[in-house]
């Protein structure tokens, strides 16, 4: 059943108004006067729909009965993703909404290639916010995952400690797994870090460790910068039983 995303406030009384975007890819949908819909508000309320109307410019629904989407996962998790190269950075976007995220955050570190300015800066996050939201619909996510920059590397670190579990991807660290930081204490809010093509400087690792991340080895194999936090995202859903 195709689903929409509109805000909350648009949610008023018992009909729904489909217009710009949505409205032009409910028409590539083909949908007509009596298909079923679902339009979910972004905080985890879906509501089942029949479309009542469709008028140039806008569909109008009538609302059907609503409820909890059911989709969204017991633990809020955050990735945190160096600037990459490219487009990389969409991918992850995308698939991290796939899989549960509840938000993506980049920022540059010392081994960052990509450092756009304010201005194009900008222009991506529109760009990867409306990616994001498109991902939710097709995966049939409650929310739509929030996506960020922040300025600095310590800004990022601040963030993702105050997590109650929050964990640094190292490819050199050998000890620590993230099955067993997993598996330490319950949680229900996680930060998942991870840096640049070029990896994170030692003393960038251990200024994150200082912060109070936990330092990890993702296994005997090192991955790339767009595999390493979908890799952690996978494993950390399946550990808490998403899968």
């Amino acid at each position: 059943m195709p689903k929409f995303f509109l805000s909350a406030e648009a949610v008023t009384g018992d009909t729904l108004v489909l217009t710009g975007e949505q409205y032009n890819h409910a028409k590539v949908l083909r949908l007509r006067t009596g298909d079923a819909v679902i339009v979910c508000d972004g905080r985890g309320t879906d509501y089942r729909c029949t479309v009542s109307e469709v008028c140039e410019g806008q569909m109008i629904l009538q609302i059907d009965s609503s409820g909890s989407s059911g989709s969204e996962a017991a633990v809020s998790v955050t990735v945190y993703m160096a600037l990459p190269k490219g487009d990389k950075l969409e991918h992850v976007i995308q698939k991290a909404t796939e899989l549960g995220a509840d938000a993506v955050v980049t920022f540059p570190t010392a081994r960052c290639v990509s450092r756009p300015d304010e201005k194009s800066l900008r222009k991506k996050l529109e760009r990867w916010q409306k990616i994001a939201a498109s991902a939710a619909e097709q995966s049939g996510r409650g929310r739509i995952p929030e996506v960020r920059t922040l300025p600095s590397y310590a800004a990022a670190l601040k963030e993702a400690a105050s997590a109650d579990l929050s964990v640094l991807f190292y490819e050199n660290e050998e000890q620590r797994t993230f099955r067993s930081a997993i598996e330490a204490a319950p949680f229900r809010t996680a930060a998942l870090m991870t840096g640049p093509e070029g990896g994170l400087e030692h003393s960038e690792v251990m200024q994150a460790e200082a912060a109070g991340l936990q330092i990890c080895t993702l296994g005997s194999r090192i991955l790339r910068c767009e595999t390493a936090p979908l890799c952690a995202l996978s494993a950390l859903m399946y550990a808490v039983g998403e899968f």
